[in-house]
């Protein structure tokens, strides 16, 4: 036993001259010799950066002393920015102060130590450091919401570092875009992400470079300009293929950025082909912080086959998988389970989603809470007068959020709340208003070609898009919007709500009255009396708020319930 010490060090040492780093790491920490681990490891640092191996990373340094780590600013600030990756805010800033005691910056506390004690092995990247450390300070900042701070720090990086430094200045780039997302300016995100794939390409960080590319296409899809981001996931998918065939890290998310992409222009069939392509690539082909968007996806997919139950089921595992990258959240999984609540009719708990973001009509606005705002939108006007806000007063915040997505040039944001603001005026009978905003709204969409974002609305949108096809609107694109209703799985979400729920017999009653039979008919094929019918259909009409046979039908019909 007293030999297994000796000859883990001697382990070290041969793999790390036969250019086997990890191992030589691994039998370091195994022998106790700490002060060698921590060596390989800064030596390691850019390459384990470029492959995106933070795990690996992290559980190294975890295994060293804290005196060790704290006299090393390089691993220090490092340190920072990997636990920053898995979410540890708390962590990330004190290593960063850690590193911050060894470097003049103006940002720094300047509690500085006694150079002596310092140790470096990378002096480059100690020549660097400040640069670093104002990018993490950036990171950091926008992790805590302060956007003002992550610009300052950011722009401090392009003054600290110089135009051939491709990694850094791609950073900053990255960070300056981050910020003008999460301001809602995405034109701004756009320029700055356009930028920084390119140097990251120049620098060899492909990983890096493909996430990027999930970003620009985010971002062109927000802006409306759904074939553009086909596009730039396409050309990052040709990038991902390393020699050999392998994937690089990140190559799966192309595909599932493609999947949803696939699934707005109703190509069912290759958006399943790319979720399924995802999966085949695996984990080692996908970066953490984009694994849960492949159930995001797929929920997606099973709301318009009408599979809501698996559609929660896959948002449940969505959740489970989420981890907080840098990518602003802006479609929240809580608010898209929301949205499955309100086609479920599910009130009480898509209010008490809203109760608990404290969401109403009359919230100031900001691009970050545009999806939810648009979700309350949906949940008032599907519960109505009775329970909720006034029709002027959704439609009021409805106005509010087009005039900012408006001028945030926000085109597929300003596609949906024309469709809902469309419907609204189609429930409340103002057909030409319905229609004059629904010609806007496929003026927008069709030079991209939505699908799902009118089709997935069913049937008011399907009679709304007839009566649009009567009177000569876009007469092509509706016709292949409404082609889109006869495909197999095409779900009918709720409306209006049915303020008290109907009974097993009574929607028995209510599915055969579209039927042409006579009352005593329909008695007889019920098997109850025609005066037990009569109370059914009486009951039916008060719930559904209707007075006639007819009306009772084509208000189920609206409601999907039938």
């Amino acid at each position: 036993p007293e030999q297994v010490a000796a000859l883990h060090r001697r382990a070290s040492k041969w793999y790390e001259q036969t250019g086997a780093p990890a191992d030589a790491i691994r039998h370091a920490l195994a022998a106790a010799d700490f002060v060698q681990a921590a060596t390989l490891v800064e030596r390691e640092m850019s390459a384990l950066r470029q492959g995106r191996q933070e795990a690996a990373l992290l559980s190294w340094l975890a295994a060293l002393p804290d005196p060790l780590l704290r006299a090393r600013p390089v691993l220090s600030a490092h340190y920072a920015g990997a636990l920053l990756l898995r979410g540890d805010v708390q962590g990330a800033h004190a290593r960063l102060r850690d590193a911050e005691r060894w470097v003049d910056l103006p940002t720094a506390l300047n509690d500085r130590v006694d150079a002596a004690e310092m140790v470096v092995v990378d002096q480059e990247e100690f020549q660097n450091l400040p640069a670093s450390i104002a990018m993490f300070r950036a990171a950091l900042a926008l992790a805590d919401g302060d956007v003002t701070a992550t610009m300052a720090h950011a722009r401090l990086m392009l003054d600290l570092v110089p135009e051939d430094d491709q990694l850094r200045r791609g950073s900053a780039a990255g960070l300056l875009g981050l910020a003008c997302w999460t301001l809602g300016d995405l034109e701004a995100a756009h320029q700055w992400y356009a930028e920084c794939m390119a140097r990251l390409q120049r620098a060899g960080f492909v990983s890096d470079a493909l996430g990027s590319s999930i970003a620009l296409a985010d971002l062109r899809t927000a802006q409306g300009r759904l074939r553009e981001a086909v596009g730039t996931l396409e050309r990052g998918i040709q990038r991902a293929t390393g020699p050999g065939g392998l994937m690089v890290r990140g190559a799966a998310d192309l595909h599932v950025g493609l999947s949803e992409l696939h699934h707005e222009l109703g190509d069912s069939q290759a958006a399943m082909q790319h979720l399924q392509t995802s999966r085949e690539l695996g984990e080692l082909a996908s970066l953490p912080e984009h694994r849960s968007r492949w159930w995001v996806v797929m929920s997606r997919i099973r709301v318009t086959q009408g599979d809501l139950g698996g559609a929660l089921e896959g948002l449940d595992e969505a959740e489970r998988l989420y981890v907080k990258g840098f990518f602003p959240t802006v479609r929240p999984v809580a608010a898209l389970r929301t949205r499955v609540w309100i086609a479920q009719g599910r009130w009480s708990e898509a209010l008490g989603w809203a109760s608990e973001q404290r969401l109403s009509a009359q919230n100031d606005l900001s691009y970050l809470r545009e999806f939810e705002h648009l979700t309350l939108a949906r949940l008032l006007l599907v519960r109505g007068d009775r329970n909720g806000p006034g029709t002027q007063e959704v439609l009021g915040l409805l106005e509010r959020l087009l005039q900012a997505a408006d001028d945030g040039r926000r085109t597929g944001s300003v596609i949906e709340i024309l469709v809902l603001q469309a419907l609204t005026h189609q429930a409340h009978s103002d057909l030409r208003a319905a229609l004059a905003v629904l010609e806007r709204a496929l003026t927008l969409a069709e030079p991209e070609g939505f699908v799902r974002i009118f089709v997935d609305e069913g049937s008011p949108m399907a009679t709304l898009l007839g009566q649009a096809a009567q009177r000569g609107i876009a007469r092509g694109y509706v016709r292949q919007l409404l082609s889109a209703y006869g495909q197999a799985g095409v779900i009918r979400p709720v409306r209006r709500a049915t303020f008290e729920a109907l009974s097993e017999r009574e929607l028995d009653v209510l599915r055969r009255l579209g039927a042409e039979l006579s009352g005593p008919e329909l008695a007889r094929e019920l098997g109850v009396s025609l005066n037990t019918l009569r109370t059914h259909t009486k009951s039916i009409y008060s719930k559904l708020s209707v007075r006639t046979r007819q009306a009772a039908v084509r208000r189920a019909d609206e409601l999907g319930l039938v």
